[in-house]
């Protein structure tokens, strides 16, 4: 008799919430690996998770994204109980089901973004300098400082994150989340590429940037829910 990746004879029907955390975790790792190739984090700082039902797949604390296999599925309830796996969860697991706890979120990015951080560290709210601000909600506020890992630190995120879909970290970094992970990935690229902008802008000698008003953010909100394709 064989067995698969996953211990089962040959020729068994793999159950369907087997398969969906399956794929889920799959494209967790992808996306984890994301934010090393595109510079939004170094090393194994950031983290990433994505909720099946109710259980949270979560990257594990310290371990190279490009090491993760299929084998090393971690999570956790909702409760922060592990239910998945042997290997550590990460050690932003507060946040992340903070997050989990007061949206409809189902996947969070959490990155170490530099153009982010910098930011964090001038402003306590990014001013609107592009469109694209209002596809996070608004104006993205900046999140006081707390340790890493800790309630204090998600009491701060959930505050800034009050009708938003991202924040920054005061002297930390991003997060963000979304319906999908790629959802919640490219709202953490566009808030990194919208700080880059701000900052290049704002460091030319003698000028100021010019920033939206709440009315053209609101028309820009209105006109983004008829964006993209229709199934």
């Amino acid at each position: 008799m064989t067995y698969s990746r996953a211990g089962r004879a040959a020729g068994q029907t793999e159950p369907e919430e087997e398969r969906d955390r399956r794929g889920a975790w799959e494209a967790l790792v992808a996306t984890a690996r994301r934010t090393v190739t595109d510079g939004l984090v170094v090393g194994t700082s950031g983290n990433v998770s994505v909720r099946v039902g109710d259980t949270v797949l979560v990257t594990p604390s310290g371990v190279p994204y490009d090491r993760l296999a299929p084998g090393d599925v971690t999570g956790v309830d909702l409760d922060g109980r592990q239910v998945l796996g042997t290997l550590v969860p990460t050690s932003e697991l507060p946040m992340h089901l903070a997050v989990y706890r007061a949206t409809d979120a189902r996947a969070v990015v959490h990155t170490h973004a530099v153009h982010a951080t910098a930011v964090s560290l001038l402003v306590p709210e990014l001013p609107p300098v592009h469109y694209m601000t209002a596809a996070l909600g608004g104006p993205v506020r900046v999140a006081p400082y707390a340790p890493y890992g800790t309630d204090a630190l998600a009491r701060h995120m959930l505050d800034a994150l009050t009708d938003r879909t991202g924040c920054l970290l005061q002297n930390h970094g991003t997060l963000t989340y979304g319906t999908t992970l790629d959802q919640a990935f490219d709202r953490t690229a566009q808030l990194e590429w919208m700080c880059r902008l701000w900052l290049t802008a704002s460091s030319v000698p003698g000028r100021s940037p010019s920033l939206l008003t709440e009315e053209q953010l609101a028309e820009v909100a209105d006109r983004l829910r008829g964006y993209g394709q229709r199934t």
